[in-house]
């Protein structure tokens, strides 16, 4: 299994952890510090999770409306919390809770297909034949993995066709997918009494023995008892209790919305208490080519209620300073309606939502424009750069250089922080 190791040669504790996680002695090493998960405010050790909105989102129904205007469709604006920001009227929760985030109206991208749209927009870097691309949640949870957790630390929640992975850092960094988060956990106990479920283990560890024998290599790039390993430990932890909403009060569970996205945003507020650091909550539905205006009506009713409800939280919890919030998709939708009144993809000009642990709140960043007929929006701002400015607020080097396995030096993010959410 291939680990890259940093340029500097040296082995420390942080490089001890990184080779931890993908053997059978990750959650074996003595934890940094056992109360990093009940600390709250600026000093607890941060988490970010990323909202991805799968299919890319209009930036004119959601935080960039033009209403009135030839490209604006029938959608209205509202005022924010925010000084100075109208967002689009299908979100009057999040109207409510948005102050102290920051929206960027100016995201520009060179890729308009899905897929290679997703792996640019999760990744930093544009897809190309030679390197895959790590994730930005296995990047941080590769650089600031956290032995204390007994379950993964790089987790997403609801379903997705394109999932974060863990790119030439390994597979052992890939998110643990959870498809249908807060209902789904019956998979993940043992369903037979304990003396049943020992003798299973000890017949399937005799299957998998023979099986190595001759195959040493082959058995450790499937990460095959490193899996297994890990998995009962995660079966036999109390900190599983994290992706259970049972016992949350109704009225909690009600705020954020019975759909899969408002129980994975629920879910992921307590993954953020339990210590995780790396969570993805998933929206998929977001390509309008036809009726655009009620699909991102449909997707709205998901949105708002989850989004805000987790904004909510974290700040009654003393959490967001803590926690960095990102709600983004792989591109923007058309300023002009095509004849299906639907939008088609746009990766010039587009949105996104981020906040919190640490990152400057109250400022809107570039500006569309609303004749839709000048592409470049102004201030332009490039993926690489918001990953650096995030990398950076969680302390950890962006510039720093891993050897990819091919022996190739690739910084962490090859972008810039941007100046004015820092």
């Amino acid at each position: 299994m291939f680990d890259p190791i940093s340029l500097s040669g040296k082995m420390n504790r942080r490089d001890l952890c990184k080779i931890a996680v993908g053997s059978t002695l990750s959650f074996a090493l003595p934890g940094f510090d056992f109360k990093a998960a009940e600390k709250r405010g600026p000093e607890r050790r941060k988490s970010v999770i990323i909202l991805w909105m799968g299919g890319g989102p209009s930036q004119l129904e959601t935080w960039d409306p033009h209403p009135g205007t030839k490209i604006g469709g029938p959608g209205k604006a509202i005022k924010t919390t925010m000084p100075g920001l109208q967002i689009s009227d299908m979100y009057p929760l999040l109207a409510e809770q948005i102050e102290s985030m920051s929206v960027i109206r100016s995201m520009v991208s060179k890729e308009g297909d899905h897929e290679r749209g997703t792996k640019y927009f999760k990744t930093g870097y544009r897809p190309e034949p030679t390197t895959v691309y790590p994730a930005l949640g296995a990047v941080i949870t590769h650089q600031a993995p956290n032995p204390d957790l007994e379950i993964p630390q790089h987790i997403s929640l609801g379903n997705t066709e394109f999932p974060a992975r863990g790119g030439y850092l390994g597979g052992h960094l890939d998110a643990f997918r959870v498809r249908d988060p807060g209902k789904n956990i019956g998979n993940m106990r043992a369903r037979v009494e304990p003396p049943r479920q020992n003798r299973r283990l000890e017949n399937l560890n005799i299957v998998s023995q023979a099986f190595q024998k001759g195959r040493t290599i082959q058995t450790q790039k499937t990460l095959h008892q490193s899996t297994i390993d890990r998995a009962l430990t995660m079966m036999s932890s109390e900190q599983l209790n994290a992706l259970e909403i049972d016992k949350e009060p109704e009225s909690v569970r009600k705020a954020y919305g019975d759909s899969p996205f408002g129980r994975g945003c629920l879910v992921a507020r307590r993954l953020v208490e339990q210590g995780v650091h790396s969570i993805e909550v998933n929206l998929r539905g977001w390509d309008s080519h036809a009726n655009n205006y009620t699909g991102h009506q449909t997707q709205a009713a998901m949105l708002d209620p989850g989004f805000s409800s987790l904004l909510k939280d974290l700040k009654a919890r003393d959490l967001l300073d803590s926690t960095i919030v990102l709600c983004i998709g792989e591109f923007g939708r058309t300023p002009k309606i095509n004849p299906l009144d639907g939008r088609d993809h746009w990766p010039t000009g587009f949105s996104c939502i981020v906040g919190g642990g640490g990152i400057k709140g109250n400022v809107i960043i570039g500006e569309t424009d609303p004749t839709g007929k000048e592409k470049k929006p102004a201030e332009p701002v490039q993926i690489q750069d918001l990953y650096a400015t995030i990398l950076q607020k969680l302390n950890i080097d962006y510039t720093k250089e891993l050897i990819s396995p091919i022996g190739r030096p690739l910084a962490l993010s090859d972008g810039n922080p941007i100046k004015k959410l820092i």
